[in-house]
């Protein structure tokens, strides 16, 4: 995914577009953690970027994607970007002195 969400309508609160944001977020990582993973994948990871324009857009955890539209909020942007990319990872095993 990776999309501009504008924070303006003539007919919606602000508000209620960053829960709609939230949300939307929320179940692309759902659908894409339920795809099929390729042989020899543990799991999906995921790489994600956020900011103001596509261009300003910084790496993030993706455990902090809601904490950023949250701090979008409170600053007032009229939109942002979010960049979410499914990437197919392998666990690291640990050593035996752990």
């Amino acid at each position: 995914m990776k999309k501009t969400f504008a924070l303006s309508h003539p007919k919606l609160s602000y508000q209620r577009l960053i829960e709609a944001a939230k949300n939307e977020v929320k179940q692309y990582i759902k659908k894409e953690r339920n795809k099929a993973m390729p042989e020899g994948v543990d799991f999906w990871g995921f790489s994600c970027k956020f900011g103001q324009t596509a261009d300003k857009a910084r790496a993030i955890h993706e455990g902090d994607i809601n904490t950023n539209i949250s701090a979008a909020q409170s600053q007032h942007w009229k939109s942002f970007y979010l960049e979410v990319v499914a990437i197919p990872k392998t666990r690291a095993k640990r050593s035996e002195e752990d």
